[in-house]
């Protein structure tokens, strides 16, 4: 399996976590944690999973949301749904 998660998506997501959680961009790194480093609650992490799914035409499997974590538990996600 390939790699679809590109250099931009990256930092598009980036940017959409530092917009949710209202940190800033050099606050979100890949291994941030959501809850602990970041302060995003149930609430927002929902707000994050419905622009992933809009942005990128996809969904994210309700089994799959408690497992985000961080942004690479999304890299990880999206290489996997997106085909």
């Amino acid at each position: 399996m390939g790699q679809y998660v590109s250099d931009q998506m990256k930092a598009d997501l980036r940017k959409l976590i530092s917009e949710i959680s209202e940190k800033p961009l050099e606050e979100v790194k890949d291994d941030s944690r959501f809850a602990e480093d970041l302060g995003i609650d149930s609430m927002m992490a929902l707000e994050i999973v419905a622009s992933i799914e809009k942005k990128y035409k996809t969904v994210i499997p309700e089994a799959e949301i408690p497992t985000i974590r961080s942004l690479n538990n999304i890299y990880d996600l999206l290489n996997k749904l997106i085909k």
